[in-house]
């Protein structure tokens, strides 16, 4: 994949780490990046501070109604779940928890799945719990792409291994081919 309209990523444990050498090989050409890591509900969040010093692009909290650019990473706010609208622009929501988490994964996923279609490429990082096998399951099926982590290579393999169990068609690479194939991807408007 050489071109996408957006790119979605979903973490959990061992997220942080796992993003930082990805984010630092995205070029200003990239698509869209939007980023839910499961967090503290009760306390702000430093992940616009801390990947905006890896990333070689701009790094942003969410905001409601925000449109969306080309060559920036939106990262998902505590206790809201991170949607992408028409326009495209962004859409937060206090709905139920999914999995027990406020981000939720799937949820972005979903939406992104709907707006974007064979236009999106979704990745599945390391994490404790199955969120983002159902997201990555609509990203298949809406005609998107789906890349796991390794397992072997994730701190916490079960959202990896969960996402794998629904996607098996799913490209399974380590975060250096991860990397490589970020570094590659150039923004298209597909929808």
């Amino acid at each position: 994949m050489k071109r996408a309209a957006a790119i979605v990523i979903g973490a959990s444990a061992g997220g942080v780490e796992a993003l930082m050498p990805l984010l630092a090989r995205l070029t200003p050409r990239c698509p869209p990046v939007l980023v839910v890591l499961h967090l503290p509900r009760d306390r702000p969040s430093m992940l616009a501070s801390i990947f905006g010093r890896a990333s070689a692009v701009p790094v942003v909290d969410a905001i409601d109604k925000m449109p969306l650019e080309p060559g920036t990473v939106v990262c998902a706010a505590p206790d809201y779940h991170l949607l992408v609208d028409r326009g495209p622009r962004i859409a937060l929501s206090i709905d139920e928890p999914v999995l027990f988490s406020r981000p939720a994964v799937d949820v972005l996923f979903e939406s992104a799945a709907d707006l974007y279609g064979s236009g999106l490429l979704a990745i599945v990082l390391t994490g404790g719990n199955e969120d983002g096998a159902a997201g990555a399951a609509a990203v298949a099926r809406a005609g998107g792409i789906v890349v796991v982590q390794d397992p072997g290579t994730a701190r916490a393999p079960e959202m990896p291994s969960a996402a794998l169990a629904r996607v098996p068609t799913a490209r399974v690479l380590d975060l250096a081919a991860i990397g490589a194939l970020l570094q590659d991807i150039e923004f298209e408007d597909t929808r």
